[in-house]
């Protein structure tokens, strides 16, 4: 795998899962998935939420990403993988946790950006 292609990075906005109906993702916070420049990135859909790794290339011929992650399901702590492939204007893929349940994806590229937590002791 190789550098992050520019069209990965931002924030996709996952719309559809095979496993779970859109109200299942969507219950916890609007399910994402995040690319950043650096490799690392993030997703939520319902209660299960990570930091990734991503290595960035093709895969059967169109621009791919595989990452691991790390995060939780209702506070416990879980891991797992993940792939996904540029189809269009949208992502089609496959997250994983580790010894639980995996479903195919897709997600829409969205403009809105994450909130990150300030330092401590800074005032917005």
């Amino acid at each position: 795998m190789a550098k992050t292609p520019s069209v990965f990075a931002g924030r996709w906005r996952i719309t559809s899962m095979e496993m779970w109906d859109q109200d299942f993702v969507d219950s916890e916070a609007e399910g994402f998935i995040e690319f950043g420049s650096d490799g690392s990135g993030r997703f939520q859909f319902s209660s299960v939420s990570g930091e990734i790794d991503c290595r960035f290339g093709t895969r059967d011929g169109k621009a791919g990403v595989e990452w691991s992650w790390e995060g939780s399901d209702e506070m416990d702590p879980v891991s797992g993988r993940g792939w996904a492939v540029m189809d269009g204007d949208q992502l089609s893929g496959f997250i994983a946790i580790h010894r639980g349940d995996d479903s195919k994806f897709a997600a829409v590229k969205t403009e809105k950006k994450l909130a990150r937590p300030r330092p401590p002791g800074r005032r917005g």
